[in-house]
This record gives structure tokens, sequence and C-alpha cells, in this order.
């Protein structure tokens, strides 16, 4: 196989729009084909942007963008249910604050973002399937066209397309045993400092922070025993999801609190915690997996957007420095498995204990062991790729 110069993306959420712009900082031509007919701005739900999902975003030239839509959240309080701190943060020196925002206005910004860098976006090009040959890859799309290139990539999220066709044996989604739920609690009285994110535990979990208009955002789970998609939770009331809310936080600090100053209107059903379990294969041929079609570790991580960024970087390093496809997509996957199924896995034990699951929570670690290696992680971009597998 000769060397990479042209890529189909597949999905246009998160993933997708940064692999765009890393590709063309790598030097190859990448177009950005997304299924639904606009960008998925109706995206429900807020979620974080940690310090090394905005260094894989300052390689590309994307931070400025979508620091302008967040707002900075930089400490980290932990309490119990009962309102007794137990161990608080303030960012590491030198890093960037966790940014958190509505999903919506990070899928715009980085949409506009690669549209500004020349990255065409394509949009209502739902795949259906793949035809590979020894010169390269097209793809069909549901609405009859084509498009060809080097390499495809799916970008296509934790229900990808891309991942059945490169394995159809691939595990789906894994359920985390809870639903989640976000919402705004207006005119409450709870302590809540500006640019800091509470997490407070106890027979159930809240975590909640001040935006700038002065409200309280808020984001819980409740056990389930089945999982429901995001449209059937929307088919339910608000109202009534908010009853059942209640009663699982009566009595939590500030939980209780937080959901009685909480209208139907301003309740955001999620759906199902999923999680990606660990892929037999990310590559076959020439096709890839990336971000959450590979490794969607659940929200209650913090990771899921970062995690995405860095992966699609990384394997614009790896397709820029390595010689063909088979080795950029090894090189790349080598690269990046053992952290993202670390903070898969860790996740993974975040969501047993949200479902009651688990045992009594363990000690909290320090501040260092809970976010340094993963908030300090840094992608070597004018490094060789080869460098980083010399070092493991």
């Amino acid at each position: 196989m000769s060397k990479v110069s042209t890529a189909l993306v597949i999905g246009g959420g998160i993933a997708g729009p940064v692999m765009g712009l890393a590709l063309a900082k790598a030097g190859i031509r990448g177009t950005v084909h997304e299924a639904h007919p606009v960008t998925a701005d109706g995206a429900a739900a807020m979620l974080s942007l940690a310090p090394n999902g905005l260094d894989a975003l300052r390689v590309i030239g994307a931070d400025t963008a979508v620091t302008a839509v967040g707002h900075a959240v930089p400490g980290v309080v932990m309490a119990d249910g009962g309102g007794n701190r137990l161990a608080e943060f303030g960012g590491f020196p030198g890093l960037p604050a966790t940014l958190a925002m509505a999903r919506a206005d990070l899928f715009r910004a980085l949409a506009d973002r690669a549209v500004a860098g020349g990255v065409p976006i394509e949009y209502g090009k739902r795949l259906v399937s793949v035809q590979e040959s020894p010169e390269g890859v097209t793809a069909v799309f549901a609405d009859g066209t084509t498009a060809g290139a080097d390499i495809l990539i799916g970008a296509d999220g934790i229900r990808s397309t891309v991942r059945t066709l490169i394995d159809p044996a691939a595990p789906g989604p894994e359920y985390g045993g809870v639903l989640s739920f976000g919402g705004y609690a207006t005119g409450v009285d709870v302590p809540a400092e500006p640019g800091v994110m509470y997490f407070a535990f106890g027979r159930a979990f809240i975590g909640y922070w001040r935006v700038p208009d002065g409200r309280i955002c808020w984001f819980a789970s409740l056990p389930h025993a089945t999982p429901m998609s995001s449209a059937e939770v929307r088919q339910v009331p608000a109202a009534d999801w908010l009853v059942r809310l209640r009663e699982l936080y009566t009595g939590h600090v500030p939980g209780q609190v937080l959901l009685e100053h909480t209208e139907p209107g301003d309740l955001m059903a999620v759906g199902a915690m999923e999680r990606m379990p660990s892929l037999p294969h990310w590559h076959r041929g020439r096709m890839v997996l990336v971000g959450d079609s590979a490794h969607a570790p659940s929200s209650s991580s913090g990771q899921g957007a970062s995690l995405a960024i860095e992966s699609a970087v990384e394997l614009a390093r790896c397709l820029r420095d390595l010689p063909d496809p088979a080795a950029a997509f090894s090189a790349y996957e080598r690269l990046r498995r053992d952290r993202v199924e670390m903070i898969g896995g860790d996740a993974a034990a975040k969501n047993k204990a949200k479902a009651g699951q688990a045992g009594a929570r363990p000690a909290l670690p320090d501040p260092e062991q809970m976010f340094g290696p993963v908030h300090r992680h840094h992608i070597a971009w004018d490094e060789p790729a080869t460098a980083g597998l010399v070092r493991g």
C-alpha cells in the first residue's frame, strides 16, 4: 500500500470534525460525511472537556473556538450525601481549566472550525456499505451516492456502522445499569462557588456546578434494570421522571433541594449510560475506528469527548509518519488502547456504584492519583509517531 493522501471520515459529531482538521494538518485531504441532515445541534445534555482534550485541540488550532462556547470549572469538590466535604482540588498548575458546555455547542463549534479550516462536511450521508480494493475504498450511502479515498475512518459513535463492517462479531455498547438525567435548578440556596464542579456521593450520586446565569446545572443517574434509548426516555413525561428522581434523592444533600427546584421543562433526559467494552479489532484493511466507535468510556469518566479528540489527533500523526495504512493503524492502536481501556474500566466501576451494584465506597484517592495521569496526557505532534512506540 502507498502512503495515504485522502480519507473518508464517517460521522460529524465530535471526533469527525477533529479528525478532518488533524488530517489536514498531516497533509491528508479528508471529507467528513454525516448521516443527519444538519449539524447535530439538538443533542441533549452537558459535557466537560478536560485539560488533555483541550491540549489535543490546541495541536489542530481548535482550542480557541471551543473555549469560546464553554465556561471554566477548574475546581473539584468531593462530598458525601450529608453535605460533608471529603476532598478538594483546584487544578494542576500549567494546565488549562476543565470546560463545561452544552454538547450541542461543542458540535457546532467543531463543525464551524473544520469548515473554516477547509474541511468539507457533507450532510445527509448515511453509510450503508463499503467496497475495498487494493487501490482504495468506496463508501456507499443510503441516498445512492458514493465517495472514494485511500482509507475510511469510522467516527460514527457508539452505534457505529463502520465497527460492524470491520468486524460483524464486534460487541455493541454495554449498559451501565442507570439512566442519565440532567437539569437546571433555579432559585436554590445551595453553596456552589463559580468555577467549581461538585460531586456528592451517598445512596445516590449527583454532580453539579453553577452556570454563569446563576442557575445550578446538575447531572444524576437513576438505576434502571433495562436500558432505554433517548427517544424512549423522552416519551415518558418529564414530570414523571422528576417524581422518581426526587424519591431517590430524598434526604440527599444537596440532591433533594436541587431536584425540588427543577421544573419539568428544565429536565434533560439523556438515556442509558453506556460504554464500549474492549474491542478485538480497531481496524481491518483500509478501515479504522476513532472516538466512541472504538472506546466510548461512558459519561462517568468525564473523558468521552477528550479521548475522542486525542485519538483523532494521534491517528493523524500515525498516518503522517508511517508508510502505509496497515502500519499506521497498528501504531495508532498501540499508542491508544491501554490508555482508553484504563479510563473506560474506571468508569465502569463508577457505573456499578451509581447503579447500587458495588459495595461500600472506597476511600477517595488524592487528586494526583485521580486526575494527574489523565489530565497531563500530551500528544507530541512534532515528534515522529514511532518515537512514542519506542517509549511505550
